[in-house]
């Protein structure tokens, strides 16, 4: 074994476990860009041969979709919906389902992370100018991105990468992981309503308006991205390549005399396809080099097999509040040599819903607090966690059921 290897390979995971390191501004994506640097220097790898082991499809599709929901994004929609939802007259619990149930919808088609961008600052704004606690419409909103976008295949980062790496059906993966992504968006309701309920009750629903002003939606643009969303659905039932249906609809799309290209790829979020990049360099070095193999069987000594549900749930759940669920599934899919499609189901349900156990366990949750921060709105380690582990608990729960009576795996 190359102790080298394994040294550099170690230091980048715990760097991205902390998420920083001490004393420097240095973020996960920086960290794994540096072990790849390391990796250049000791001269583990080599730069002529880093090309094969980076999934270009993949990154190709993951851009695709990201100028797709870019396209929402600069028409004003989430911003506008979120609005209205803001001025509805609802009681705080049915306010609090909406939420939810309009984030869960957004998250399942378009891109999580863009969707916790977009609407965490009006909800935390709006919410207050109704004289509501932000703090459950916001937990809220991050659970659901992530329960939401577990249900088909490019709701997040995490499920692109599964799919596209292994081929898997869009609809067939909708047809196995959508009911557990809607009944993990019920227990968020559910939980966070239950747990928040002296708060909610306390609490006026008729909306005062005192700044909370009408967002812009420009409507054709926004009918051209629901027509390119539709025609992106339509070419996923097809035998055309995704990344090559994502990426046709995004060229389309930047035919525009209104949103420049500049802008519309400005809204590529650019640092997460470089962490991509970065993690298939790593973790193609460590499968060259035998260490993956030696590394998996290590890990099955202690869990057992991951293939198995039960030791799956444990690693997923441990790695996606840790060092993130992205580079959790890059090294399952590494390690795990090929199965039917059962496992990639579950993997892509598992490591989602797991990412709404801590704050910290997805990246919509990272996003939706540090939005709310940005409003004067703190939300803590331990407002997440009230809700966060028992809505994660409960919808793995959901998920291993499910996947034990609708496939051939076993506990």
């Amino acid at each position: 074994m190359d102790l080298l290897l394994i040294a550099i390979f170690s230091l980048m995971y715990l760097g991205m476990a902390l998420g920083r390191v001490p004393g420097l501004k240095l973020d996960r994506t920086g960290i794994v860009l540096l072990a790849v640097v390391a990796l250049l220097l000791t001269q583990r790898i080599e730069s002529a041969e880093m090309g094969q082991w980076v999934d270009l499809p993949t990154l190709i599709l993951l851009m695709g979709l990201m100028v797709i929901s870019a396209q929402f994004a600069l028409a004003g929609v989430y911003t506008r919906i979120t609005w209205r939802l803001m001025i509805t007259p609802l009681s705080p619990q049915l306010l609090l389902g909406w939420v939810i149930g309009v984030a869960a919808v957004f998250s399942a088609f378009l891109a999580n992370d863009i969707t916790a961008f977009a609407m965490a600052p009006m909800i935390a704004q709006g919410v207050r100018d109704r004289g509501l606690d932000p703090r459950p419409f916001l937990i809220g909103l991050a659970c659901a991105c992530n329960t939401g976008s577990a249900a088909t295949l490019i709701g997040n980062p995490q499920n692109i990468l599964i799919a596209q790496s292994q081929g898997l059906d869009f609809w067939s993966f909708v047809w196995v992981c959508a009911p557990v992504a809607w009944v993990a968006t019920l227990l968020v309701w559910a939980v966070v309503g239950w747990t928040w309920r002296d708060t909610l009750a306390a609490a006026p629903s008729t909306p005062t308006l005192r700044s909370l002003k009408a967002p812009e939606m420009a409507s054709w643009q926004a009918a051209k991205g629901s027509m390119a969303l539709v025609m992106l659905l339509v070419l996923f039932s097809t035998q055309l390549e995704k990344e090559i249906s994502a990426l046709a609809i995004a060229g389309v799309l930047l035919l525009s005399r209104v949103q420049s290209s500049r802008e519309m790829l400005s809204a590529v979020d650019w640092h997460l396809l470089l962490l991509f990049a970065c993690l298939f360099i790593v973790t193609g070095s460590m499968a060259a080099s035998g260490a993956s193999e030696q590394l998996l069987q290590g890990v099955q000594n202690l869990s057992g097999s991951v293939e198995q549900l039960s030791s799956l749930t444990w690693i997923l759940l441990v790695s996606s509040n840790s060092i993130g669920n992205v580079p959790a599934v890059m090294l399952l899919l590494d390690w795990i040599p090929e199965q039917s499609s059962a496992v990639y189901y579950a993997m892509a349900l598992l490591s989602t819903l797991a990412g709404n156990f801590l704050l910290i366990g997805s990246l919509a949750n990272i996003i939706v607090a540090e939005r709310a921060a940005s409003q004067g709105v703190h939300l803590s380690l331990a407002d997440h966690a009230r809700c966060g582990i028992p809505i994660t608990l409960l919808s793995l729960l959901v998920a291993v059921l499910w996947l034990l009576m609708t496939t051939e795996l076993s506990w």
